[in-house]
């Protein structure tokens, strides 16, 4: 073999101990959840005493048990669940060692897959492919973004922890949100949201009771009422004893701004409807009659 040949396994040699330091780094971090009938999942150590884990993993609210990395089983208790952003919190009665956390993945960065769907650590290896801007999920979660990669998700990763060469977390992976894609929740979302289920043990989300679809506005009415959205959202149904009701909303309004915001889309109106606005009273405009109207509405909680 030539001098460069043996650099060259040499270099590879060192590549891939460090990849296997970096598991076995993050590892001591990552623990099994067994909540369901088949396949255990994945969880990872967040804080002292306290497991996040992907919701979708939890089928049953009791008689939780979680595998730690010393082969000690312990029994969690449920802290918070939001199926929203596919998250929850476990609490658990043991000495853990939260993992360590990265920066924001760069995409073509490697990254690994550190799970345990059983007695013993298993992971998949693959390079960030993508990083998807905020969204919202079809339960009206909000995720600040979506790590895409090409690692693999066998059967109980979910639940696990995305990281980096140096073996720090970088998301949590999740199949809920695309079958057999290898997706992981952003480091600012699990933050977000463990701060809320600790709080409150949910994430609290505004409701108006109302149900709606985007309609186009005719640009005769536009010009007449000084708007210049070209959408708006329809009314199609009031929640009896609702907030929208109890504000005077009626069927056939066009919703076309709240507390000061254009409404154009569903995606607008979900914007709107954050913790913080839960309880506040504002200002929602709506097109009646051909006439703009002001209704004062207080913002509920989705339960």
């Amino acid at each position: 073999m030539s001098v460069q040949g043996n650099d060259a396994a040499e270099v590879l040699a060192a590549f891939s101990t460090a990849l296997a330091d970096a598991v076995e780094r993050a590892g001591t971090s990552v623990v099994r959840v067994d909540a369901r009938r088949r396949q255990p999942a994945s969880g990872v150590v967040w804080a002292d005493g306290v497991i996040v884990t992907a919701d979708h993993v939890l089928e049953r609210d009791e008689d939780i048990s979680v595998g730690l990395a010393d082969g000690v089983t312990v029994g969690a208790t449920i802290i918070g669940r939001d199926p929203g952003t596919d998250l929850a919190l476990l609490r658990v009665q043991a000495a853990v060692t939260p993992i360590q956390r990265g920066s924001a993945p760069q995409v073509g960065q490697v990254a690994l897959v550190v799970a345990r769907p059983g007695p013993a650590l298993e992971t998949s290896i693959g390079v960030v492919s993508a990083l998807a801007g905020p969204s919202r999920t079809w339960r009206g979660g909000r995720l600040d973004g979506i790590i895409r990669t090409d690692a693999t998700l066998y059967p109980g990763f979910s639940g696990g922890a995305l990281v980096d060469p140096a073996g720090r977390m970088v998301g949590l992976t999740t199949s809920h949100f695309g079958r057999g894609a290898g997706l992981a929740i952003p480091l600012e979302t699990v933050e977000r949201v463990a701060t809320a289920l600790q709080t409150y043990g949910r994430v609290r989300r505004g409701f108006l009771g109302l149900g709606s679809q985007p309609v186009a506005l005719p640009s005769g009415l536009r010009g007449q009422l000084g708007l210049s959205q070209e959408s708006g959202l329809l009314i199609s149904n009031v929640e009896s004893g609702g907030p929208a009701e109890q504000a005077g909303f009626l069927v056939g309004d066009v919703l076309v701004a709240l507390g000061g915001e254009p409404i154009r889309h569903t995606d607008d109106l979900l914007a709107q409807l954050g913790p913080d606005r839960v309880g506040q009273t504002t200002t929602a405009r709506v097109i009646r009659g051909g006439a703009l109207r002001d209704l004062s509405v207080t913002i509920g909680e989705r339960k």
